[in-house]
């Protein structure tokens, strides 16, 4: 036979003629060769796994078939879910037994994969995260906590929560006091214009809330010159004769508009003058 039609082994140049031998990137080697030069060892046994056995490899480390187990219990993980722990391989079980966490409630173990409620560092099955109150799971709903327990809202709404004054509903969060009585933000208006009071000043009557602006058009005095409320709540400063009401910058001479606040003035009828103006006259 020529040496062109030659079959050896690349490494050893045995003749591979009748012979098992592995094709590795387009190059042919006799089984003893292949494994010397490329087989991979067993992280367990340390053995290199040779032709005859399967590799079984994670994360660039490898395994016999027979050696691929789990680090705690020695259950083979051949074709069964796994986790990884620092350098172990463990099976589902001893891994949930042994890191995850304990459901709160019932104290087992919440397994890898099923549904769990977690909440300022504690678990819960889902099925066990309860409301305090009617003893149902909450789920994935809005709930309240509320000393050691936890609420879902409606039934916190029954239980805790203050009844607005104005719309009867339950007040959930934030709420303002009036009269000693809870309000909605919301809901606690001027009762003549219907502006939100909440973080503005208002002024009552008759038990009435009102915006300064409402309560100034419908009760304060008007000032004779500009014909506008006087309203001390807004802190504007008046001038009051023979019961009536200026803004101290609208009482001028009514002839030459000088300001007669903390000055001497004449009356001619209805008008007040300045001294200076009331003598022409």
């Amino acid at each position: 036979m020529p040496t062109s039609e030659r079959l050896d082994c690349h490494y050893c140049k045995d003749s591979l003629l009748g012979k098992k031998y592995i094709m590795k990137e387009d190059t042919q080697y006799c089984t003893k060769c292949y494994e010397n030069l490329f087989a991979n060892n067993c992280e367990a046994c340390s053995l290199p796994i040779g032709c005859n056995c399967k590799d079984l490899s994670y994360k660039d480390r490898h395994w016999h078939e027979q050696c691929f187990k789990c680090g705690k219990c020695s259950r083979s993980l051949v074709e069964k879910a796994f986790a990884a722990k620092d350098d172990l391989l463990l099976c589902t079980e001893c891994h949930a037994q042994d890191y995850s966490s304990k459901c709160t409630t019932c104290k087992k173990t919440i397994m890898p994969g099923s549904r769990k409620m977690e909440y300022k560092g504690n678990s819960w099955h889902e099925t066990c995260f309860l409301c305090h109150r009617c003893q149902q799971p909450i789920g994935t709903k809005s709930f309240i906590p509320k000393d050691t327990g936890y609420f879902c809202v409606a039934c916190f709404e029954k239980q805790f929560a203050y009844q607005c004054s104005a719309c009867k509903k339950a007040i959930t969060t934030g709420g303002v006091t009036y009269q000693e009585k809870p309000w909605h933000r919301e809901c606690f208006l001027c009762i003549g214009c219907r502006k939100q009071l909440s973080g503005q000043r208002f002024t009552t009557r008759e038990n009435y809330p009102y915006c300064l602006e409402c309560f100034s058009n419908l009760y304060a005095k008007k000032c004779v010159g500009c014909t506008k409320p006087i309203t001390s709540l807004a802190g504007a400063k008046y001038i009051s004769f023979e019961e009536r009401q200026w803004h101290s910058e609208c009482f001028t001479c009514m002839q030459c508009s000088v300001s007669l606040v903390g000055r001497g003035f004449l009356t001619q009828r209805d008008n007040i003058l300045c001294t200076d103006c009331g003598r022409d006259k």
